[in-house]
């Protein structure tokens, strides 16, 4: 197991500048973001242009990750894979084709992705609408030798109303999407506001053998103000669509989740990959220098769990 970083949160460096940094703080290695090249999010960086990616731009980024002696956890390009425009969907599985692509000439196991929901359709249409669409996918990974993961991030903030727009957020579904081939991309920090227990959800999921990858986010929860909101949050003066007034993402550490107890239930299932620092913390950021330091809390706190392999620099 190697503690990484999810490099969205990094979209003022390049990749060289992230993988020159990174061991200094303690990483060992890097799920790269791979969004179009001009994505405008904060969370969206385009760190491998994986557009007409090369032979040569394979080389490139593994001898720049063997030079700082880091591996690359996953490729991960987050979109809606069941978006209600036909077009833009198109260009959604597209691009994550390319993604699929560039990981299997790096020789990276892992592409992370979203379900995705059409917020048009009831959730039994989207039911329909996956599995005509996400199991070619699927495929076209697997001829690939590539394994496609979902995260379990509710993405509420793709509907209108704050409900959840991707789905991939609970243990039902993390079932129903194996059925389609999809592996999980875990991050705890995405249940205890859903009223789920993350120990017994992490437990499920490394039983069901679904668990490909672990991101490492952590939450902080006001239950007094969730009395107020309800569990949907704040409606009345809302500022933005993660302005939900009773709960917010945290870096490791600086939250609420037992990392000890999560880190153990790893070790103890046998779990082989990766736990990478996602970045969403509205503390430790706003600027690049804050974003660095919150990334070096979060491996200060994770680095002593996570026992470091003989050959690990």
């Amino acid at each position: 197991m190697k503690l990484g970083l999810l490099t969205a949160a990094l979209g003022q460096m390049n990749l060289e500048q992230i993988a020159a940094w990174a061991p200094q703080a303690g990483y060992q290695a890097l799920e790269v973001a791979a969004w179009p090249v001009g994505s405008d999010h904060i969370h969206q960086a385009a760190h491998l242009d994986v557009a007409g990616f090369t032979a040569d731009d394979a080389d490139r980024v593994r001898e720049l990750m063997g030079s700082h002696g880091l591996a690359i956890s996953a490729v991960t390009y987050c979109g809606n894979n069941l978006h209600g425009d036909p077009a833009e969907r198109d260009r959604i599985h597209r691009h994550l084709r390319a993604c699929i692509d560039a990981a299997s000439a790096l020789g990276v196991r892992h592409v992370t992705t979203f379900i995705g929901r059409d917020i048009g359709l009831p959730v039994a249409d989207n039911f329909k609408l996956a599995e005509e669409h996400l199991p070619p996918l699927v495929r076209y990974a697997a001829d690939r030798g590539v394994k496609l993961l979902a995260e379990n991030c509710p993405m509420e903030g793709w509907h209108p109303d704050g409900y959840p727009a991707n789905l991939a957020y609970s243990p039902e579904l993390w079932d129903w999407m194996a059925d389609l081939g999809f592996g999980l991309a875990y991050d705890p920090s995405h249940l205890p506001w859903l009223g789920i227990d993350p120990i017994e959800a992490l437990e499920h999921a490394l039983h069901a053998g679904i668990v490909g990858h672990v991101q490492a986010k952590d939450i902080q929860i006001d239950e007094r103000a969730r009395s107020r909101y309800g569990v949907f949050g704040k409606t009345v003066g809302r500022a933005s669509t993660t302005d939900v007034g009773w709960w917010r993402y945290r870096i490791p550490g600086r939250g609420q989740l037992d990392w000890n107890r999560i880190i153990d239930i790893l070790y103890s299932a046998g779990y082989s990959g990766d736990v990478a620092i996602e970045h969403e913390d509205p503390v430790w950021g706003g600027t690049l220098d804050k974003t660095l330091q919150g990334l070096q809390i979060a491996a200060h706190t994770l680095r002593r769990l996570i026992v470091a392999s003989p050959n690990t620099q």
